[in-house]
């Protein structure tokens, strides 16, 4: 399929669509054509505000021939019902996370994709942040030695105390926390992390993981609660390890740690792609650990001790910032690396088998159980190529 300009159409206009909305102004190779939703009234809501048009049924959409792109933002158990009516009609699928709730969902639209010669792509897209791309970079060019061990935390602190039931987004949807608390936080957020971890590392071949349940009663009535902890230790082919926790009950808290053998690699926050990228080189101390763990939290040292913790130049200077509370993502890059690589004939960074194997990732840490479980990963990918060119 060739075009300058994708024309993409959104299925789902709730809380995370405005988001969506936001980040097209970035991106100059989209053009929203139109949107759809279950719900009627909030689509018209939607379409209102944003001065865009509202498709009348799902057969409308799918029938109109200037939509290359299906942008499926609805609630995760809708996503494999979406995502395959679009591909039989021959459209392309960008899908919020998680991608599917199966593998076998997973397995079955990765093989419809393949035999219409589509593309299916899922969120997230910060691996195409400048921070992550700097981080890929860095570990490329061997800048702290062999890795072995990462630490990366994606807590989101305890969000029933923080009354998100006032919470809207720009054109007034409520956030949607009765689906977001049995969705989970493993399926929302550690998609964020495991896309870095994979295209940094390669393939896992293992992971060991455990969740559970800290707050049952968060104010919300349910059908079910997911638990709101899971840790996992993923075992990378590569020979590293990861660890990722994931909660809405500790403190906010993303930073990552890549921990090798002459350094560390670090950053405080995975949403936000200019989030700056330290480095810290072991034989640039020379001073005891327990100084530097003194200097490391104090901003005015660290100033004063740049030369042992420094920040690393950019692959490419951050472009526009779009941002809502603690996000500075442009959730639509994801979507223009897609229809560049449709223009190119050439398949997405983030799909097939790395779609695949994230969703696999994603999904043994999800099921895990209150006594733990292992996991050995059917899936493998090749890890995708940087988006930005590196600075020499």
């Amino acid at each position: 399929m060739g075009f300058t300009m994708a024309g993409i159409a959104f299925v789902g206009c709730g809380f995370v669509a405005d988001f969506y909305f936001e980040a097209l102004a970035a991106e100059s190779n989209l053009q929203l054509i139109g949107v759809l939703d279950q719900d009627s009234a909030r689509a018209e809501k939607f379409g209102a505000f944003y001065r865009v048009p509202v498709y009348p049924t799902m057969a409308a959409l799918l029938a109109d021939h200037r939509v290359d792109i299906v942008v499926n933002l609805t609630n995760p158990s809708s996503h494999y019902a979406v995502t395959a009516a679009a591909l039989h009609a021959g459209k392309h699928v960008y899908s919020e996370k998680p991608f599917t709730l199966s593998m076998v969902q997973a397995y079955e639209l990765d093989n419809l994709a393949k035999s219409k010669g589509l593309q299916i792509v899922s969120a997230p897209c910060t691996l195409f942040g400048e921070a992550a791309q700097t981080i890929q970079s860095l570990l490329q060019k061997s800048a702290i030695g062999k890795v072995r061990l990462v630490y990366a935390e994606m807590d989101d602190g305890p969000v029933h105390l923080a009354n998100p039931q006032s919470w809207t987004s720009a054109s007034g949807t409520p956030w949607p926390c009765k689906d977001e608390y049995e969705v989970g936080c493993t399926f929302e957020h550690a998609g964020y992390y495991v896309s870095w971890l994979v295209a940094f590392f390669g393939p896992a071949s293992e992971v060991y993981s455990y969740s559970d349940i800290l707050v049952p009663d968060k104010g919300v009535a349910v059908d079910i609660m997911t638990p709101d902890f899971t840790v996992a230790c993923i075992r990378f082919k590569s020979d590293v390890v990861a660890r990722l926790t994931c909660s809405i009950y500790a403190p906010h808290d993303h930073e990552l740690k890549i921990i090798g053998d002459e350094g560390v690699i670090s950053l405080d926050e995975a949403w936000h792609h200019a989030d700056p990228v330290r480095l810290r080189r072991y034989s640039n101390l020379g001073f005891k650990s327990e100084r530097y763990a003194f200097i490391r939290k104090n901003s005015l040292l660290r100033r004063i001790f740049g030369l042992y913790e420094k920040k690393m130049p950019w692959v490419r200077k951050p472009q526009r910032r779009h941002r809502w509370r603690n996000h500075h993502i442009d959730r639509c890059r994801g979507l223009a690396e897609m229809a560049d690589a449709i223009q190119q004939g050439q398949p997405s960074r983030l799909s097939g088998d790395f779609n695949l194997h994230v969703n696999e990732i994603v999904l043994a840490i999800q099921n895990s159980k209150p006594g733990g479980m292992a996991s050995k990963m059917q899936t493998s990918c090749a890890a995708p190529a940087l988006l930005f060119s590196p600075t020499p």
